[in-house]
């Protein structure tokens, strides 16, 4: 059975967070609806009601053309822009059921995906779930937590059907901006998350994955959880490049046996994307400001290695002369402010803790004040 040998007792951090609820603050949050940052409801208003004038369920395995169309709109507007057909365009309920649809496309169980040594905790239960192997490749911290690439010609063999990648990634916010000449090599079906496209901070852009490399197939991820806030709203899809279209079909059927986007918010997205860039600009300027409140305060803080984020809206930071992260997130909740260990995104060279700055202003301020006065401790 799947997970049937996972321990889920809580851990110590999840014991102390618990202990010390209301008592702390919590420097974590990615939510962005727990942090103040809301999409215009008077745009979800009126873009919900043109839909209730004409409610109509009409099911396409692809997602509604106009949905699409908006999707398309939204390369079109990138840098550099990706040309993209309605065909190459999948509507889902999230980025999560993305990634489970192209594991069920690409993989059958036995085979492996590849991924980062340090990453989100998502892939291994999907992998899991759908009884494949995951095997990690290295990203390089001494290098802008660049692609090991000598390591991920090592973890492919026969049985790779996939390369998972992230631009920005989370949690270090390393930009993939240059064709990398192993995933050239390999042509292995690429599936690249771009959630955290539009936080481009040390670097101007974030140039989608099929721009970089057309020749090779490339699943683009995203969604509107991360680029609009609306993590409830549960709108996903896949852009597939040129070279994708060979899976189009079948990941048509595979798309059709769930259909679990509403109607609703696909009718709704063209007019979100449309009128998102302010709001989106909104949100840049918090993670930037609070980036910048953190790198006063941290940069040149004795405890700290400074690590700056070339996009997405974490801080990955090491600790110096401490060796286990555990103890030290546990001691900084007693000591009243919550950070995440470098553990939980796979990380087990050294010590680091992971903060949010999508959090609200004045939470991070009095958060980040605290945290440089108890690691000085």
């Amino acid at each position: 059975m799947v997970f049937d040998d996972t321990d889920l007792t809580p851990n110590q951090i999840e014991m102390a967070r618990r202990a010390a609820a209301g008592h702390f603050i919590d420097l974590t949050s990615s939510n962005p609806t727990q942090q103040g940052l809301l999409f215009p409801p008077e745009v979800l208003e009126h873009a919900a009601s043109n839909y209730w004038r004409q409610r109509r369920y009409e099911p396409n395995p692809r997602g509604l053309e106009p949905a699409r169309q908006a999707i398309i709109n939204y390369y079109q507007q990138r840098t550099p822009a990706l040309a993209l057909t309605l065909d190459d365009i999948f509507i889902t309920a999230s980025t999560s059921e993305a990634y489970s649809l192209l594991f069920s496309l690409l993989t059958a169980p036995g085979d492996n995906i590849l991924g980062p040594n340090v990453t989100y905790p998502l892939f291994e239960y999907l992998a899991d779930l759908h009884h494949v192997e995951l095997r990690t490749y290295e990203l390089d911290p001494a290098n802008d937590w660049a692609l090991d690439q000598a390591s991920l010609l090592a973890a492919a063999d026969e049985r790779t059907r996939a390369i998972l990648l992230i631009s920005p990634h989370n949690p270090t916010g390393a930009i993939i901006s240059e064709p990398i000449a192993a995933l050239q090599q390999l042509g292995i079906a690429l599936i690249c998350d771009e959630v955290f496209a539009p936080f481009a901070l040390a670097k101007p852009a974030v140039p989608p994955l099929g721009v970089l490399h057309p020749e090779v197939p490339v699943f683009h991820l995203n969604g509107i959880s991360k680029l609009l806030a609306l993590p409830d709203l549960k709108l996903g899809w896949i852009a597939l490049n040129h070279a994708a279209q060979p899976y189009a079909e079948r990941l048509e059927l595979i798309n059709d046996t769930f259909l679990s986007c509403s109607t609703l918010i696909q009718s709704m997205l063209p007019d979100l994307l449309q009128t998102a860039p302010e709001f989106i600009a909104q949100m840049l300027e918090r993670v930037r400001s609070n980036i910048d409140y953190a790198r006063a305060h941290l940069a040149e803080h004795p405890r700290l290695i400074w690590s700056e984020p070339a996009g997405g809206y974490y801080l990955f930071l090491q600790v110096r002369d401490e060796y286990d992260d555990e103890a030290l997130v546990v001691r900084l909740i007693e000591q009243g402010v919550l950070v995440h260990p470098g553990f939980f995104f796979d990380w087990n060279d050294d010590c680091r803790i992971m903060l949010s700055a999508l959090t609200e202003p004045s939470q991070w301020r009095a958060g980040i004040q605290k945290l440089a006065q108890n690691l000085t401790i």
